[in-house]
């Protein structure tokens, strides 16, 4: 069996969609499976190639990854790290894609990873070129999300809503990662609809002693995308309500970085920005954190079934959660027991973070969260369900 990934992210990348498919590839792999991925040369966050052509990739070219999986690079368009610079670069790959998964050797199935628009559509055409199935993986509550955004407006929003729902009609199947999105398809008529969640790999991620018993302020961390769905303005705002009592790093990188770095300026808040970090770096943050923040705005409904990729990274480390989020998100932190849900408002999170900076214990979550993950979000369980799928879709394009 061979499956062929559309993705706008890979490894050496750090990403969702990057740390998602290296782990199923893996078990795909150990499966059987022969795994051929096509992502551009890898570019992200900075949307330029900075690590040396040997590591990046080169375009049209392929090259073993670490689990025997096959990259195949495609070129990008260097662009100014907002919205429609990536965008443009996005539709640059995936026509680049198309050409690439026409030649490339013929899958028993086509999956596309969203959330790359433009990869969902060239996935979609490349797998009807190829007459093979084809999956759409949906990480996220498309079309409800460009609706939210307002990516398009118009004539042009109504445009792509259309044909995001009608490749989601046409998919031989769609996979969510959360439950609630899953179901608003089914109602939609979107035929074959399953859910493969995100998950951590206990694996690869170490439980943290906790955190100290005393400190002069609580360390709170963020470590994520700096975008718009994350609603970062208000968790600076909070630091600067309770800036006797806290301290923020806010590690990463996005359209937003540079606003919210002016903002925490004219705050005069107490926080301190880092550049994305990868592998023990990143654990060096959760180490020395106190408290993580998992963040979605309140404002755009599609987020309720939305579960940040990292709520399970944090849940798996032993991190007391901040959780400003609401759905199927929510539930999860209250179901595990790892952490406080606060609504997206400075003074609620001023007062909260206050709270756990006078009452350490409340830091002390112990297994609660990994013990979750165990049972939830095991990614070996999740890879093993969507190699099941995986399977049928190929079966039934054969009967």
């Amino acid at each position: 069996m061979r499956v062929l990934l559309f993705s706008s992210s890979y490894s050496p990348e750090s990403s969702p969609p990057q740390r998602r498919w290296s782990q199923f590839a893996r078990y795909l792999r150990t499966a059987g499976w022969e795994v051929d991925i096509i992502a551009p040369v890898a570019h992200a966050p900075h949307g330029r190639r900075v690590l040396p052509r040997d590591v990046a990739g080169r375009a049209f070219r392929r090259d073993a990854g670490r689990h025997g999986e096959s990259t195949l690079r495609v070129p990008f368009l260097p662009h100014p790290t907002t919205r429609i610079g990536r965008f443009a670069s996005h539709c640059f790959s995936a026509a680049a894609s198309v050409v690439a998964g026409t030649y490339s050797r013929r899958p028993d199935v086509l999956v596309a990873t969203v959330p790359s628009l433009p990869i969902l559509v060239a996935g979609f055409v490349t797998a009807k070129i190829r007459r093979v199935p084809f999956v759409a993986d949906m990480r996220d509550a498309w079309p409800d999300l460009a609706r939210d955004a307002r990516i398009v407006r118009g004539s042009a929003k109504s445009l792509a809503e259309s044909v995001i729902s009608a490749i989601q009609l046409r998919s031989d199947l769609v996979v969510t990662v959360t439950q609630g999105f899953a179901d608003i398809l089914r109602k939609r008529g979107v035929p074959q609809v399953a859910t493969v969640s995100n998950g951590v790999d206990i694996a690869g991620r170490d439980l943290l002693p906790p955190p100290p018993a005393e400190r002069d302020r609580l360390e709170v961390l963020y470590l994520g995308n700096h975008g718009e769905s994350q609603r970062l303005e208000v968790v600076i705002q909070a630091a600067a309500l309770a800036r006797d009592a806290v301290h923020l790093s806010m590690v990463g990188s996005g359209v937003r970085r540079r606003e919210l770095m002016a903002l925490a300026k004219a705050l005069d808040a107490p926080v301190t920005f880092h550049e994305p970090v990868t592998g023990p770096a990143v654990m060096d943050f959760y180490r020395q954190a106190d408290t993580c923040v998992v963040s979605l705005r309140d404002d755009w409904k599609s987020f309720e079934t939305t579960i940040p990729s990292k709520t399970y990274e944090v849940l798996a480390v032993g991190r007391h959660v901040t959780g400003i989020v609401r759905g199927e998100a929510r539930t999860i932190i209250e179901q595990s027991g790892a952490g406080d849900v606060v609504p997206s408002d400075p003074a609620a999170i001023a007062a909260l973070w206050k709270e756990l900076a006078q009452d350490r214990c409340r830091l002390l979550t112990g297994t609660s969260g990994r013990d979750w993950i165990q049972a939830h979000a095991n990614l070996d369980l999740l890879a093993a369900q969507y190699v099941t799928l995986l399977r049928e879709v190929a079966r039934r394009a054969r009967t």
